[in-house]
């Protein structure tokens, strides 16, 4: 074997991961070094708002049950892989405080977010998601502010089975969090946006 294609094929060290530069997420799946640009606005906003959405009821407790923790883009440890998902929430049972002593979490997520783009939908649809399903992930969402669709799946027998579809401003209510609903129409705040007035001095 070349030493070029040896090179290609040695799996990609912590130290790689921290090479790359700060403007583009890196994660490592399967040996592989992935690297993609930071998220846009309209991703950004929409991860935010379901965080909006959840962590009211879910992790302070206003109108709903509480008891889960989440957090944005965590940098998870799970063995070999370094994965980085837009969203993340854990039941404050599986999450003690000696799991975030360090700057990554190595305990598997029981609910993950996923915000799709171009650059990151063959990952969050194929390795990440085998990833997640390896290490028990218990429920997967799967947001796309292109389409304005949420996708959920829950894990069974290590396989992902969809429970449901929503589009534009649908009421969601899904599990793990089917306590509450909310309008899939909170996560688009940047299609509620009005154009600017034109200017009369202009006209």
């Amino acid at each position: 074997m070349c030493a070029a294609l040896a090179e290609r094929l040695k799996p990609a060290t912590y130290a790689d991961l921290e090479a790359v530069p700060p403007h583009l997420v890196a994660e490592i799946l399967y040996g592989a070094l992935v690297t993609r640009p930071r998220p846009v606005p309209r991703h950004v906003s929409a991860s935010g708002a379901a965080n909006v959405a959840l962590g009211g009821p879910y992790q302070f407790g206003i109108n709903g049950p509480g008891g889960w923790i989440f957090m944005p883009e965590p940098e998870l440890h799970l063995r070999t892989h370094v994965v980085v998902p837009d969203l993340a929430g854990w039941t404050r049972e599986r999450l003690p405080a000696a799991a975030v002593s360090k700057a990554f979490i190595e305990v598997a997520p029981d609910w993950v977010l996923e915000t799709l783009s171009p650059s990151t939908e063959k990952y969050d649809r194929g390795d990440k998601r085998r990833i997640y399903a390896e290490f028990g992930v218990r429920h997967l969402w799967l947001l796309d502010p292109r389409v304005r669709c949420l996708e959920t799946f829950s894990l069974d027998a290590g396989h992902w089975q969809l429970d449901g579809t929503w589009f534009d401003a649908d009421e969601v209510c899904t599990e793990p969090f089917a306590q509450i609903s909310f309008s899939l129409g909170l996560l688009w705040p940047f299609d509620q946006l009005s154009e600017p007035a034109p200017n009369p001095e202009t006209t």
